[in-house]
């Protein structure tokens, strides 16, 4: 496994490799927004370490350049702006996990095996359906009524969760359990914000909606007539 690592401070990159390398996996670093954003264009990684303050240009705009050319790279980010306004940006960009500083290296580690496993760990794959809704689990791609539906990983790994489970009422913790790795407080609102971002690309454009609310229990994923 390959790792970008976009962290200007010299002590925490070092820990941040170090670690990492240990555990077998190859880490190049960058320690400024404009290398960052050329390495992770321009290479072939299977995730981005991302520091959201950086000298040049923000991990935010990183970020967005990113998705701009790959939708589905997991990104992970790191900051010491932990409220749930900051981490509402960073999702809203298309990050996939959120790690507040100072943290425990376990901690890293647990997130970075969560998002690369994810990328990675179905061989065979599984092409699920829902009415006119099909989401291919080897391939990473969505359909709806035939056209192309661009996900981030973050999307595609919470759609994938209700298509598993289609027609079961989904509570927010178990949701968070599933699809965020502990990322954040799970009795915040940042599972309803992104459940609304999945809403507005798969349900928008369409007449007939699948993601449903259950008040005061969860989502469900069905048709109804």
């Amino acid at each position: 496994m390959k790792i970008l690592l976009v962290e200007d401070e010299p002590k925490v990159s070092a820990f941040i490799r170090r670690g990492l390398e240990e555990e077998n996996f190859e880490v190049e670093v960058a320690y400024d927004g404009h290398f960052g954003r050329q390495l992770a264009l321009s290479r072939t990684y299977d995730l981005v370490i991302l520091d959201v303050i950086l000298p040049n240009i923000s991990g935010f705009d990183v970020l967005r350049a990113i998705r701009a050319q790959d939708q589905q790279i997991p990104v992970l980010m790191l900051t010491a702006l932990g409220t749930t306004t900051d981490k509402l940006q960073g999702f809203d960009g298309g990050a996939d996990d959120y790690l507040v500083k100072p943290f425990d290296f376990q901690e890293l580690l647990a997130r970075v095996r969560a998002l690369t496993r994810r990328r990675g760990g179905e061989t065979k794959g599984a092409v699920l359906t829902l009415a006119d809704l099909t989401l291919d689990t080897a391939a990473k791609t969505v359909t709806r009524g035939g056209q192309p539906i661009k996900l981030t990983a973050r999307e595609f790994g919470l759609l994938e969760l209700f298509m598993r489970h289609k027609g079961r009422v989904l509570s927010r913790a178990e949701i968070a359990e599933n699809s965020w790795e502990d990322a954040f407080d799970s009795g915040s609102n940042v599972i309803d914000v992104y459940v609304n971002y999945l809403r507005n690309k798969v349900d928008k454009s369409f007449p007939k909606k699948l993601i449903h609310t259950v008040v005061g229990m969860g989502y469900v994923m069905r048709e109804e007539e």
